[in-house]
C-alpha cells in the first residue's frame, strides 16, 4: 500500500516531458496507489460519481425534480477560504507587498514537501490539465493540477476547460502552471495554500474546499495569473463581465469589481425591470476576467472560467431568477441543507429543510440549515442569460470598467472618473462598511482595492503602477466608473431599490460611453444631473435622488485622507501619479 502501483494509468494523449516528470516527481512524494489522467469526458466524469456515491460522499438528489444534481457535505472545519493561511512566496518579501502574507520560497517549499510526502498513500492521484478560457483563445492560460479529491475533478470539470484539448494546448506552448493540491488529514493545523508567483506554481495541502482547492480558480486565475498579468502586459481581475443591449440593438460590454455583498452575482445576472422592455443583459461572467490591450487600441477581456461557484444562500427566484434557473440540473451542491424529499434547500428558498448541511435532522438550535458560505457548482452554458460570445477566443471590446462599493453616505449613486489615471485612483479608494449583522457595529470601514485585497499575488504599489502602465498603451480605454446601491437615509432605509432597477445606471453608463448622455463636473468626477437618469415608474421623490446624487465635501476630504493613510504603508513602491491625483482631488475640494 505504501508504494505507488506499477500499473499506473498512462496519460490518454502523449504528454508533454515537462508535465510527465513533473507528475513522476510528484508520484514519488506522494506515494498513491494508482494515478488517472483525466480527460474530461462524460464517462470519466459518470464513473467519478458513482464512485462517489457508493462511498456516500456525493448523495443524488431527487432526479425527477433535480436531474444529475448532487449534495455534497464538506469536513464542519472545512468550510471556506483561509486567508490567514495563505502565502505569497516571492524571492524578495517587497515583491509580495503588504497585502499578502509572505513565506521564503525556500522555506514554504520544505514545509509543504514534508505535509505532501507519502500523503496519497492508498488514494488515487488525479492529473487534472486545464485551460483557463477558450481552448483556441491567445489570452486563455493553461494549467495541471495534480489533486487527490474526486470531488475536485468533478469541480474542475465544471469550472474550467479541463481534459485532453488543454494538455495538447500545453503540449503545443510548452508553459503551464503548476498545482498541487492533497486533502491530507483536513487538520486545520496543518493547512496552507501556497503560491509561488515566480515559479507559476501553487501548493495546497489539508483543504478541500473550493477556493482552497479548486487551483484553477483564486490561485491560479488572480493571484498567479495577476504575476503573470503584470510580467506579459495585460490584466487579471476580480471583475464580472456582462453585455448590455439597448432595444436599438446597440451591444456594449462591461468589466465590474466588487467586494463580497456588493452584488456582484446579481449585477453579473440582472434580469431587466418590466418598465424598460426591450433592454437585454447576457451573462459572460460573474467572478474574474482577463483584460488586455489589443491590436485595435481597446482592451479586450475573456472570461477564464466555464462556470460558476457561487453562494448558495439569498439565491431565489425574486433575487437573482437566472441564477435559481441554472441550479435546477446538473449541479454540485456544497454544504447546503436538505428536504424531506431529497431536494436542495437554504436560506431563502420556499420550504422548510428535514437535514442540515452537516446532515442532522434539522433543528434551529444548531444554527442555520444551509451553511452560510454553502455553494453550487454548475457550468456557464446552464445559465439562461448566457453569452455566446464567452466562447469567442477573441474575447470582447470593453466600453466600461466600474468599481463599487457599500456606503451609507459617502459615495453617490453613479459617477464617471476623468480619465484613466483618475479611474485607476477610484478602484484604489474602493472600500465597504459593515452590517451591524455581520459585525455588531455599523459603519466599519474595509479598504478593497479593485476588489483584489485577497487576490492580488504581488506588492500594491506594483499592481497600481502595472494598471497606469496599461492604461498609457491604450489609444482607445474604456471609461471608469464608480457605482453604489447601497447610499441609506438618516433612518437606515435604502434610497435606491437596486436589482433590475440598476439597469437605470446602467443605461446613463452606456450613454456617457456613446457620448449621448448629460453629466457635470464635480470634485469627485462626472456625474448625472436628476434630468439625466431614468427613474420614470420609480416613484422617486426629487429630493432622494438629490441624496443619492449629492456629494459632502468634509466626509470625501475625511475618507480621502484615510486613503492617503493607505497609500503610505506602500513606501517607494506607490506610484507618484495616483499620490499627485489624489492631491488634485483635493485640491478640488478646496
Amino acid at each position: 500500500m505504501g508504494k505507488p502501483s506499477v500499473h499506473a494509468a498512462a496519460s490518454p494523449t502523449p504528454a508533454p516531458e515537462a508535465v510527465d516528470r513533473w507528475v513522476q516527481e510528484v508520484r514519488a512524494l506522494t506515494e498513491p496507489a494508482r494515478v488517472h489522467w483525466c480527460t474530461g469526458s462524460d464517462a470519466e466524469a459518470a464513473q467519478l460519481t458513482a464512485e462517489l456515491e457508493k462511498s456516500g460522499e456525493l448523495i443524488r438528489l431527487d432526479e425527477q425534480r433535480f436531474p444529475r444534481c448532487h449534495l455534497y457535505r464538506s469536513n464542519p472545519n472545512d468550510v471556506a477560504r483561509v486567508e490567514h493561511l495563505t502565502f505569497v512566496c516571492t524571492r524578495s518579501e517587497a515583491d509580495a507587498g503588504p497585502n499578502n502574507i509572505w513565506m521564503a520560497p525556500d522555506e514554504a517549499h520544505r514545509k509543504m514537501d514534508a505535509l505532501f510526502r507519502g500523503a496519497m498513500r492508498g488514494r488515487t492521484l488525479y492529473v487534472v490539465p486545464y485551460c483557463m478560457g477558450p481552448i483556441g483563445s491567445p489570452y486563455a492560460r493553461c494549467g495541471v493540477e495534480i489533486t487527490d479529491s474526486p470531488y475536485v475533478v468533478l469541480n474542475m470539470r465544471l469550472m474550467t476547460r479541463m481534459g485532453t484539448p488543454a494538455l495538447e494546448r500545453i503540449a503545443r506552448e510548452g508553459s503551464f502552471v503548476r498545482g498541487l493540491h492533497s486533502t491530507g488529514e483536513l487538520d486545520p493545523e496543518r493547512r496552507f495554500i501556497m503560491h509561488f508567483p515566480e515559479e507559476l506554481s501553487i501548493k495546497s495541502y489539508g483543504s478541500g474546499y473550493g477556493g482552497n482547492a479548486l487551483l484553477g480558480k483564486k490561485c491560479h486565475a488572480l493571484r498567479i495569473a495577476s504575476w503573470q498579468a503584470r510580467t506579459e502586459g495585460w490584466l487579471a481581475e476580480h471583475m464580472l463581465l456582462l453585455a448590455l443591449e439597448s432595444p436599438a440593438g446597440e451591444t456594449h460590454y462591461v468589466a465590474a469589481a466588487f467586494p463580497s455583498a456588493c452584488g456582484k452575482t446579481n449585477l453579473a445576472m440582472l434580469v431587466p425591470p418590466a418598465a424598460m422592455p426591450g433592454w437585454k443583459v447576457r451573462t459572460l461572467g460573474d467572478d474574474i476576467a482577463w483584460l488586455h490591450p489589443g491590436p485595435d487600441g481597446r482592451l479586450w477581456a475573456i472570461n477564464p472560467e466555464a462556470g460558476y461557484f457561487g453562494v448558495a444562500p439569498g439565491t431565489n427566484a425574486k433575487s437573482n431568477r437566472n441564477a435559481f434557473e441554472m441550479v435546477q440540473h446538473d449541479t454540485i451542491f456544497t454544504n447546503v441543507a436538505m428536504t424531506k424529499d431529497r431536494g436542495p434547500w437554504w436560506e431563502g428558498m420556499d420550504g422548510e429543510p428535514a437535514f442540515d448541511w452537516q446532515g442532522r435532522p434539522y433543528d434551529p438550535k444548531n444554527g442555520p440549515a444551509a451553511h452560510p458560505n454553502s455553494r453550487f457548482t454548475v457550468s456557464a452554458h446552464n445559465n439562461p442569460s448566457y453569452a455566446t460570445e464567452s466562447d469567442d477566443p477573441a474575447g470582447v471590446p470593453i466600453s466600461a470598467i466600474i468599481f463599487g462599493g457599500r456606503r451609507r453616505a459617502l459615495a453617490p449613486l453613479v459617477f464617471e472618473a476623468r480619465d484613466w489615471r483618475h479611474g485607476v485612483l477610484v478602484g484604489s479608494g474602493v472600500a465597504s462598511e459593515t452590517t451591524a449583522a455581520i459585525t455588531g457595529k455599523v459603519g466599519v470601514l474595509r479598504r478593497d482595492p479593485m476588489a483584489m485585497k485577497p487576490f492580488a499575488g504581488y506588492n500594491f504599489g506594483d499592481y497600481w503602477q502595472h494598471w497606469l502602465a496599461i492604461g498609457a498603451r491604450l489609444p482607445k480605454p474604456p471609461k471608469i466608473f464608480h457605482v453604489n446601491w447601497f447610499r441609506q437615509d438618516a433612518a437606515g432605509k435604502f434610497l435606491w431599490p437596486g436589482f433590475g432597477e440598476n439597469l437605470r445606471v446602467l443605461k446613463w453608463i452606456m450613454d456617457r460611453v456613446a457620448g449621448r448622455a448629460g453629466a457635470h463636473d464635480t470634485p469627485i468626477g462626472y456625474m448625472p444631473a436628476r434630468a439625466d437618469l431614468d427613474t420614470q415608474g420609480l416613484g422617486l421623490a426629487p429630493s432622494t435622488l438629490d441624496e443619492l446624487l449629492a456629494v459632502d465635501a468634509p466626509a470625501w476630504r475625511s475618507d480621502l485622507a484615510h486613503l492617503g493613510g493607505e497609500f503610505d504603508q506602500y513606501g517607494a513602491r506607490m506610484p507618484e501619479p495616483l499620490r499627485q491625483e489624489l492631491d488634485e482631488v483635493l485640491r478640488r475640494f478646496g
